[in-house]
């Protein structure tokens, strides 16, 4: 999250009650009542034989004419024709990518869920509160606000962050168990709010280090370490066990309680290597584009979570892709089908600090980016609104920024209180979505609505 961008049912309604029935006065009404029965007898009688005689008659001239019979009588369809019932239509979720030879050759045809549960999309309005920090504070900023979710970090850098089971974590020593998954779900349900769990994807050094065949190498298999990711390792997007590993973590926190899943760090590594060697995945012709691993690795999610256990997930992309195709491509994610994988949402971190002073967007200079939230989240979503008018893209819920930036000089930032925090909620609204969830490091966010153009 901390990378600068200075890179560059139908629902009817029936009537169960019971009939009305008004009690009949029975002076001198007697008679009536008795002939009434008869005439109802002999009516029934009459129409149990004709039903009879009916059906000899049928069963005399052959099934071939029981059609013929029914149409020509009212009586006859009802023995003669049986309805046919309509089969259920069953749910399907459309695959709006197709893959490159190169990527069916690594990975094999991309295969659909069989049978995909339909679930809902909740709209959120959240805050980010890592391994469930000032948690009781922030569900009571939520009783009294706009926000109906929290965001929790299940896996960071370091390691799985709850009293996780999962073998590879342990064996690696990278579960710190912070926090108690369940409880804080428990607390959070009763509070009305929503559980996102966060799960940094890539960036994990420590399982990096400890099994070289799932980290980034150069051609002669030694590790790679990144200047720009604190000069450490970095898992290898391409990797198949990767994403098993991280699927596996999703699942267990989805058990425990997690209502969606997001992944974060979901890209390749920026800046180049300490070592000075380039990356290697493979011979040349044979590596599909950066962007197909994650995209990949997104629907093999998707598939895995939400079509198979009904648990949305989204994921975090840096802002700057939003409006720089080449900074997209390098991180393997492309903003025009970053949301076309088929997950709920993603979540572009539009950070006004994260933007390099004097930047352009949309043909108009920013000298200090900080100094504007509303303009710059406003401009980058307008810049990049293509992509999700495109059938079948994820619904766009941006990051916002909550923290004040003073590491990048005097005079370049500005305090960052509730007023600055809703005005790039007011951006986002007037750019047309809705959701968003606030960011600050330590969980702890200034009182207020959060409504955006609704106070």
């Amino acid at each position: 999250m901390y990378n600068a961008y200075y890179m560059i049912n139908d629902n009817r309604k029936y009537d169960t009650s019971a009939l009305q029935r008004n009690e009949r006065n029975r002076n001198g009404s007697s008679n009536i009542a008795a002939l009434q029965k008869v005439f109802v007898t002999l009516a029934l009688t009459s129409v149990v034989l004709g039903l009879v005689i009916l059906g000899i008659a049928i069963g005399k001239k052959g099934s071939g004419d029981t059609v013929a019979q029914a149409e020509g009588s009212g009586v006859a369809s009802l023995v003669g024709v049986v309805e046919t019932p309509t089969p259920t239509v069953p749910f399907v979720i459309p695959e709006y990518l197709t893959e490159s030879a190169t990527a069916v050759s690594m990975w094999g045809e991309f295969t659909p869920a069989a049978n995909p549960i339909p679930y809902e999309h909740v709209p959120v309005q959240g805050l980010y509160i890592g391994a469930a920090f000032n948690l009781q504070g922030n569900l009571d900023l939520a009783a009294s606000s706009a926000i109906n979710s929290v965001v929790i970090d299940l896996k960071e850098a370091e390691g799985v962050l709850y009293n996780s089971s999962i073998p590879l974590a342990l064996q690696t020593s990278t579960v710190a168990s912070n926090y108690d998954l369940s409880s804080v779900c428990e607390q959070c349900h009763a509070s009305g709010v929503r559980v996102i769990g966060r799960i940094v994807c890539f960036k994990d050094p420590r399982l990096a280090e400890a099994y070289p065949d799932r980290a980034i190498c150069d051609s002669a298999g030694n590790i790679l370490h990144f200047s720009s990711e604190g000069e450490q390792a970095f898992l290898n997007p391409y990797n198949p066990d990767n994403w098993s590993y991280l699927i596996d973590i999703a699942k267990e926190a989805i058990s425990m309680g997690v209502d969606e899943i997001q992944f974060d760090y979901v890209r390749f590594p920026t800046g180049s290597s300490v070592e000075g060697t380039t990356p290697y995945f493979g011979l040349d012709g044979t590596v599909p584009e950066r962007y197909e691993a994650i995209n990949r690795f997104i629907r093999t999610a998707r598939v895995e979570i939400q079509d198979t256990m009904g648990i949305p997930i989204s994921c975090d992309v840096f802002g700057i892709v939003v409006t720089s195709e080449l900074d997209g491509s390098n991180l393997g994610q492309d903003w025009m089908t970053v949301g076309l994988a088929g997950e709920d949402s993603v979540c572009p971190m539009i950070y006004p600090s994260h933007y390099a002073l004097g930047t352009m967007i949309g043909g108009i200079t920013y000298d200090k980016p900080d100094l504007q939230p509303y303009e710059i989240m406003n401009s980058v979503l307008n810049q990049g609104s293509a992509a999700w008018h495109q059938d079948g893209y994820a619904v766009v819920r941006p990051y916002v920024q909550a923290f004040t930036a003073s590491y990048i000089g005097e005079g370049n930032y500005m305090d960052y209180g509730y007023d600055a925090i809703n005005s790039q909620i007011r951006a986002i609204q007037d750019a047309g979505l809705d959701e968003y969830i606030l960011w600050n490091a330590g969980g702890v966010y200034p009182s207020g609505n959060y409504g955006g153009n609704n106070g």
